[in-house]
């Protein structure tokens, strides 16, 4: 009948181990923490311990007790590779062997504590100079960045005021444009409007300014009054010459139909003016004077006894 073997492992601090807990104790370190670092690096020395608590030192359960794992528990009918029955019955085995040697190790003097403190505290400010200048340098590279991005930012802005400012420029144009061709069919109207006035009635201007030539040069003939003459038929006119004389002292003359509304004098006077020609204005008579309300520009030129020639004269609003 085969014999059941069972094995347990159980981690168990050597004297070199208990020497280096003791030397990270005497830096400093909790006691766990020193455990602990031993621990899971294998029990490497002092600096390994050292680079696992440099590297875990904001770990959360870095202070919690270390718990070593538990041993796995085999059965078998056989004694594993390299081991006999009698080895397993009298308990003997290498790795005890191994321990027993290590424990049987001389332990450290005080001189070499010292100089091993010595060496582990040179360690640690070395280790917290290289944490300081790496974190220095990221600190440097994440200042570049910052800028970098800031820059970018920036230009980005900048792009956009200037699309936003050539975008404004642009619909003042299309506005200026606009408002110029607007004026510019408002001339060539008046221009048709003229033209078409002298062709039709540009023969009998001419007549009628030889016939009123003639009784100048020749004297009139006297006709003797009788009772039963009748009273001469007042003329009716279809055209009226308008003078308007500005603000600089200049004027302006053009002639206009009778029947045509006093707001074709006052937009002729608005473009074509020279003297400084965005200041609002009223159109008044001197003799007898009278000022033009804006209720009198939508009255005909002959309504306002205009006709058929008047001398209209530029003032400022407010000065009238």
């Amino acid at each position: 009948m085969l014999m059941r073997v069972c094995w347990q492992w159980w981690w168990q601090p050597s004297s070199m181990e208990a020497t280096a807990l003791e030397s990270l104790i005497e830096m400093g370190f909790p006691q766990n923490r020193a455990e602990k670092a031993l621990a899971l690096t294998g029990n490497q020395g002092i600096e390994s311990a050292m680079d696992w608590l440099m590297e875990h030192e904001n770990d959360p359960d870095l202070d919690e007790p270390y718990v070593p794992p538990q041993g796995h528990v085999l059965s078998t009918e056989e004694p594993p590779e390299g081991r006999t029955p009698e080895s397993v019955q009298s308990g003997s085995d290498p790795t005890l062997e191994e321990l027993t040697e290590e424990d049987n190790r001389r332990p450290l003097s005080e001189e070499e504590k010292r100089e091993q403190t010595k060496r582990m505290m040179e360690l640690i400010t070395q280790k917290q100079r290289e944490r300081e200048e790496r974190e220095k340098r990221e600190s440097i590279e994440r200042e570049k960045q910052r800028r970098k991005q800031g820059q970018e930012l920036s230009l980005i802005r900048q792009k956009l005021q200037e699309d936003e400012m050539k975008k404004l420029a642009e619909e003042r144009r299309k506005e200026k444009l606009e408002e110029k061709l607007a004026k510019q069919r408002v001339r060539e109207k008046i221009e048709r409007d003229k033209a078409e006035r002298a062709k039709k009635f540009g023969g009998g201007c001419s007549s009628s300014s030889q016939g009123s030539t003639l009784p100048e040069q020749s004297a009139p003939i006297p006709v003797p009054s009788s009772p039963s003459q009748e009273p001469p038929v007042k003329r009716e006119y279809d055209q009226c010459r308008i003078q308007v004389r500005l603000l600089d002292g200049t004027s302006l003359t053009q002639t206009f139909r009778a029947k045509e509304q006093l707001a074709a004098v006052r937009l002729y006077v608005e473009l074509n003016r020279k003297d400084n020609g965005d200041e609002p204005f009223h159109l008044l008579t001197s003799f007898p004077r009278r000022v033009f309300t804006e209720e009198d520009m939508e009255k005909p030129l002959q309504e306002l006894g205009l006709v058929p020639s008047a001398v209209l004269i530029v003032a400022k609003k407010g000065n009238s």
